[in-house]
């Protein structure tokens, strides 16, 4: 439906809603959704234990806690507005974004499609992601430093091993989202703190 055309099961499979823009009412994407869904949940991390969750680069790095703080903010951000946020929604998202980092492809749009994009959350994770540039204490012009793909990945599947942990197998919950918005409310109350820290 989404290009007018026919293609065959295994390219529908592949494309479906990363590099398709499919049309909600599609058959296909109606039945084959909540097996995508949970193949992206069922994912294994890299990050494979409790114990590393303080310990994983990302926490001991200025740069990456700044980085990390750019994809949380539009999960807060959708949490707030929205009361039926659930996990699901921020782990599929931050997929959204890793796939679109780590391929480096746009996703094709429905032609008078007047919907946003399928995730998007995930496409407002994306577009932060690409816009953050870390400012160093001592600014200088045309002093601040971008990510790398490396960087921009490794940031997001630590957060979303973080969903994954503090969901407990729970993600139709707010296990992890309760934590996130406590976690931005404390640091509002000490903005005048310069030191930003990811406690996760």
């Amino acid at each position: 439906m989404a290009l007018g055309e026919s293609i065959c099961s295994l390219c529908c499979g592949v494309l479906r809603e990363k590099e398709i823009h499919c049309p909600s009412n599609c058959t296909f994407l109606i039945k084959h959704k909540p097996y995508q869904e949970r193949r992206i949940i069922g994912k294994k991390q890299k990050i494979s234990s409790a114990e590393t969750l303080s310990e994983n680069g990302v926490t001991k790095d200025e740069r990456l806690v700044w980085l990390a703080f750019h994809i949380e903010m539009p999960i807060k951000a959708f949490a707030e507005k929205k009361a039926s946020f659930m996990d699901k929604d921020a782990l599929l998202a931050l997929e959204y974004a890793r796939e679109k980092i780590e391929k480096g492809k746009r996703i094709l749009i429905v032609p008078d499609e007047k919907t946003g994009p399928w995730n998007e959350l995930g496409e407002a994770i994306y577009q932060s992601v690409e816009k953050c540039r870390y400012e160093k204490k001592i600014v200088l012009p045309g002093d601040k430093e971008s990510y790398s793909s490396g960087e921009k990945i490794k940031c997001l599947e630590r957060i979303s091993f973080s969903v994954k942990y503090w969901a407990k197998d729970n993600f139709e919950g707010r296990n992890y989202t309760e934590r996130l918005l406590e976690r931005f409310s404390r640091l509002q109350q000490s903005s005048r703190q310069k030191k930003l820290i990811l406690t996760s």
